[in-house]
């Protein structure tokens, strides 16, 4: 696997499916980082600002539905999609 980047920028939606894609595996950390500040109870819009990349007070539809694909497909990965990385299904 290619080293993941550490702040890249972000799709306004993450992947959706049952396989893991280069989308995912550039954006290991964004998913690591949004259920880091989750677990924290870090406030969704401070999270969308830092880790997405987006303004909720200039566009707060667009912003939420970024930050609630993005959680889903983070949550997907450490329950499922890791397994492509660590070589089974």
């Amino acid at each position: 696997m290619s080293q993941p980047t550490l702040n890249p920028d972000v799709a306004d939606e993450a992947p959706h499916g049952d396989t893991l894609t280069p989308y995912d595996k550039a954006h290991f950390i964004t998913y690591a980082r949004l259920l880091d500040a989750e677990a924290e109870g870090a406030d969704w819009c401070e999270v969308s600002r830092i880790v997405l990349h987006r303004d909720p007070d200039a566009e707060p539809d667009r912003t939420r539905r970024c930050w609630e694909t993005h959680m889903t497909r983070a949550h997907w990965m450490v329950e499922r999609g890791y397994k492509e990385l660590v070589g089974g299904k």
